[in-house]
């Protein structure tokens, strides 16, 4: 007596699962250039990796002891690898009901989640969210019989506390709205595709309802409004399959949990590579801009970088890169916007991504051209000063080793932000720097106002009194009164760094498996 005719039945119950919300639907998602769940997986993972735990999982129907009609739940789940990292992956089936949280019974696919989040947090894997789904669905009460009280719902609990263990990357590849719409906040790494995918607390029936407002899904949470103007999202993918290359590049750079060394690769660009670009990469005018993007390009393993939101608080950049394999994060002022000033939109994307850094132990360091925090009653109405003293903070909280490099302008409490006084602060600078309280020009215009005003030449005199300091300010100086460590010929800022990250990673061993630091906040 075998078991031969239930596993014929497991077999085909299988294969049930695999048909997802039928084949109209499945066609309605590739017409709407969305992969369906199962293709998004095995676009994301190793090949052949995706071990799927409850797959049986769905909404049956029964005619006495045969299953008469069978509906997979809208979540796909389990196990895989990426790059060979064991990983835990979920994501929304939008075939079936919109992908909705409770197709079903009550709670079903948040039990899902929830073991596998468990499983995330005990063995310390990395978590891959695909999210395409419509969140609660008012037919849940049915299905139920009652409504509940929203007190703390557990899978926002559980992605919060694991934002503090492991990477949670996240993308959003169709309709992401309600209670999906906040698991994807807590995330580490968030991207979309900029035609397929739109993130909202609810979607237009319920802002029309609520506020008798007409707009578009596009208008409302498109990735125009969320990558380039509010910066809920971090990055913008041109398709699905380029949102699966971010996840996978980002994850290249982080280690499987919080307070693990960062894993670092061999490079074969030698370390003392100098860049004769680098030497006249600076303008000699000081306010004409340069390419700090290039700059960085010049320094980094094989000129390769990762900027996270770079569409958003384009006055600084942050990016992942490596040098001599080693991974670090490189928060850099960008000139060609708004003249490397630092507004509130730049300084909440520095706050977070110093959060990041620290988190996943990845040393920071500072490519420096800052005049300041911006200026101006639009930067004050905009709270620019608070958020950028929130940055400050968390800079001056830092446990993970930084270096600034010193290009031009360091000014004021934007500039303060670029060292740590708790800790060694190394800092070099090339030539070209300069740095102050106060830009000289608008310094010296405040404390010299009466002067030049009752001057016969005032614009002489300005010009007379902004010479004599300029003198005094030379970077030079400075070094010679140990104020900045040292001044480097700027075609050796590979090697700088190189020698700094080699420090680093020295440091962050013993720092591995210590108490986390502060945490990334959503």
């Amino acid at each position: 007596m075998s078991w031969e005719a239930e596993v014929r039945e497991l077999q085909r119950r299988r294969e049930l699962s695999l048909l997802m919300g039928g084949e109209e639907r499945v066609e309605r998602q590739r017409q709407a250039g969305k992969l369906n769940v199962r293709e998004r997986i095995d676009a994301l993972v190793d090949p052949g990796t995706f071990d799927e735990l409850g797959q049986l999982t769905g909404y049956s129907e029964y005619d006495g002891d045969e299953l008469s009609s069978y509906m997979p739940y809208p979540l796909v789940t389990g196990l895989a690898r990426i790059d060979g990292r064991r990983v835990v992956v979920w994501g929304n089936d939008f075939t079936v009901r919109g992908g909705s949280g409770r197709a079903g019974a009550s709670g079903s696919t948040k039990g899902k989640t929830g073991f596998l989040e468990e499983i995330a947090s005990e063995y310390n894997l990395p978590v891959f969210q695909l999210l395409d789904g419509a969140g609660a669905n008012v037919e849940a009460i049915n299905w139920g019989g009652f409504t509940y009280l929203p007190n703390g719902a557990a899978q926002f609990i559980r992605l919060a506390h694991l934002l503090n263990e492991v990477p949670v990357m996240t993308a959003l590849l169709g309709s992401v709205a309600g209670g999906v719409a906040g698991q994807a906040m807590l995330s580490h790494f968030t991207v979309m595709p900029k035609d397929t995918a739109v993130l909202f607390a609810a979607g237009p029936p319920v802002v029309r309802r609520a506020l008798g407002e007409e707009i578009t899904k596009e208008e409302l949470g498109g990735s125009q409004v969320h990558v380039h103007e509010s910066g809920a999202v971090h990055n913008e993918a041109q398709d699905e399959a380029d949102a699966m290359r971010q996840l996978r590049t980002v994850f290249s750079y982080l280690p499987d949990r919080a307070s693990q060394v960062p894993p670092v690769r061999s490079s074969d660009d030698p370390v003392g590579r100098a860049e004769e670009e680098l030497l006249s990469i600076v303008p000699r005018s000081r306010t004409r801009p340069y390419s700090m993007h290039r700059l960085i390009e010049l320094v980094v393993d094989e000129g390769e970088y990762f900027e996270i939101q770079p569409d958003f608080g384009r006055c600084v950049i942050t990016s992942l890169a490596r040098i001599n394999g080693m991974p670090m994060g490189i928060v850099a002022n960008n000139p060609r916007q708004i003249g490397g000033a630092l507004d509130r939109d730049g300084a909440q994307k520095v706050e977070h991504f110093l959060e990041f850094c620290d988190l996943f132990l990845l040393p920071v360091v500072f490519f420096v051209d800052v005049p300041g925090f911006m200026v101006g009653s639009r930067a004050e109405a905009a709270g620019t000063i608070k958020q950028g003293m929130r940055a400050l903070w968390v800079a001056n909280n830092l446990r993970v080793p930084s270096m600034c490099v010193h290009i031009r302008k360091c000014y004021g409490m934007a500039g303060n932000m670029t060292g740590n006084p708790r800790r060694s602060n190394y800092r070099i600078a090339w030539p070209s720097g300069e740095w102050g309280s106060i830009p000289i020009e608008g310094g010296v215009d405040a404390a010299f106002r009466r002067e030049i005003a009752n001057a016969e030449d005032p614009v002489a005199k300005r010009a007379e009194i902004e010479a004599r300091f300029r003198a005094i300010a030379s970077p030079f100086r400075t070094a010679e009164a140990f104020g900045v460590e040292d001044i480097i010929d700027p075609r050796h800022t590979r090697r700088y760094v190189a020698d700094f990250l080699d420090l680093a990673y020295r440091a962050l061993s013993a720092m591995a498996g210590q108490p986390r630091g502060m945490g990334v906040r959503p």
